[in-house]
Formats: structure tokens, sequence, C-alpha cells
């Protein structure tokens, strides 16, 4: 994730999956965040020095099992888990600090990531939905350029 000057995001692509050693994702995913992200304008040379650079490293991602979808919000700790909601070919995926930084409540949480896979809010309803969740380290720069440090969500 890459944040501007006034902390708005610039850039957010990512392997949910462990695809690639963890230096090469890291490395392709940032590139990826800077040039690639079609939300945004590429990063230019000017900007590099005023971004914030943010890594979430990912534990492979798990199905939730509820015998009701009703239960769904009772699996998720608001600041631990991150989610990703998929239905046919609707997918996306909302990392654990998103919640956070935004003060959404489990159900919350579960519409904005239905949304993000192109799904209405209340899909995770549904019973052809899967809902997954993992968790991340997550590790920002003090600065830009400056110190990295372990971000504590909870």
């Amino acid at each position: 994730m890459i944040r501007g000057d006034r902390e708005e995001l610039r850039g957010c692509i990512g392997y949910p999956t462990p695809d690639l050693p963890l230096t090469e994702a890291v490395i392709d995913a940032a590139v990826s965040a800077a040039t690639r992200d079609p939300r945004f304008p590429p990063l230019e040379k000017g900007e590099l020095n005023r971004i914030v650079v943010e890594v979430s490293i990912l534990t492979p991602p798990s199905i939730i099992k509820v015998r009701n979808p009703q239960e769904y919000p009772k699996e998720l700790q608001i600041g631990r888990d991150g989610l990703i909601v998929e239905q046919g070919y609707f997918k996306g995926l909302l990392l654990p600090q998103v919640p956070v930084e935004w003060g959404w409540d489990c159900e919350e949480f579960l519409g904005h990531c239905c949304m993000k896979a192109g799904l209405p809010p209340e899909a995770w309803i549904l019973p052809d939905t899967r809902i997954y969740k993992f968790e991340a380290l997550v590790f920002k720069e003090k600065q830009p350029n400056g110190e990295v440090e372990e971000v504590k969500l909870h």
C-alpha cells in the first residue's frame, strides 16, 4: 500500500496467496501498486520522496465455515482478520487495517468487502458466497524514506 503526503491511498496491489517467494512478491507488488493500480494514476518521480510505503504480509486465507451465514460476523475480529469474499467470478479482498481505519463493525466489513468484489453489500448472507479470513503482519515507514515499524492493529 502506498500513501501520499495527505495519507490518501495511491496504490494497493498484492498477492493474497503465496504464489511467489516473499521478496519477489513484495518487490512486484510495490512496483504494481506504484505503476499499475487502475484506480490511481501512476506515481511520478517527484512523488517518491513524499510517499509512505506500507507492506502487509498475509497468512494463507482460510475459509470460514458456518451453519448459517448470519454467523459470519461472530467469526471475525476487527483489527486481526482480513477478508476475501468470493461468489462465482466475483472476488474482493480487504486488509485487516481497513475496518480499523474506517471504524467499521464486522457486518459493515463484510458488506464493504462484498462491494469491493462488485457484489451487493448483503451478498455475504447468500449461500453461494464463500468468505475467507486471513491475518497480516503490517510494516510501514514512519515517514517518507524513513525508519520502518511494525503496525499493531488490535
